[in-house]
């Protein structure tokens, strides 16, 4: 059973105050807690945020491996759909990092959902590639570094309207002959057009 109070408290934050969170506090909190507790915990904070955290002052310095999945979103004029991401002003697809206890499609569901409102089946995901390696390293606005090992989904069945969320700017739809210049995910995008290409 998890620690509630902990949990809640910490659930109840801003993104902002979860980020200004010190390691100090953070050691003080995680020192209360079960293993599952602290599970509960990082997917309150995202785990990518609350694996820099208990880093202390090393946690801007080392770069992170982390796992996650992104979505080639194709409507019915083979347009995909791109978010235009606040932190660095580019054009990426809609995808994010793996929670613990996650599997890859649970990840994209999720991501997909909360960065532009759409649902999505566990049945109408199509694997494309597990997508990795120096393509996929990437340095955010504040300078942390970041190596992601990326699964990719092509996603053509889905329900909703689109709506931007916190982390988008813009969504919008794009043909393959048109694509912004500014990507955030150049590789992925070269990925599904292979994968396209060979299926035809």
């Amino acid at each position: 059973m998890a620690d509630n109070k902990i949990i809640e408290k910490n659930r109840n934050l801003s993104h902002l105050e979860q980020s200004n969170l010190s390691y100090e506090e953070l050691v003080e909190i995680v020192k209360k807690l079960t293993i599952d507790e602290i599970i509960e915990l990082s997917k309150v904070i995202g785990y990518p945020v609350f694996l820099r955290k208990c880093m202390g002052e090393l946690q801007h310095i080392i770069p992170i491996l982390q796992d996650g999945a992104a979505a080639i979103i194709e409507n019915e004029k083979g347009e995909i759909l791109l978010q235009r991401r606040v932190d660095d002003d580019n054009w990426g697809l809609p995808g994010g990092c793996q929670e613990a206890n996650e599997t890859f499609e649970e990840t994209i569901i999720r991501e997909v959902k909360e960065e532009t409102n759409l649902e999505v089946e566990k049945e109408d995901l199509k694997m494309i590639d597990a997508v990795s390696g120096p393509s996929r390293r990437y340095t955010y606005p504040n300078g942390d570094t970041v190596i992601s090992n990326t699964i990719l989904y092509h996603i053509t069945k889905f329900s909703g309207e689109i709506k931007r969320q916190e982390e988008s700017k813009e969504l919008k739809y794009f043909s393959l002959n048109n694509l912004p210049e500014n990507q955030h995910d150049p590789d992925l995008i070269k990925k599904y057009i292979e994968w396209k290409r060979k299926r035809m």
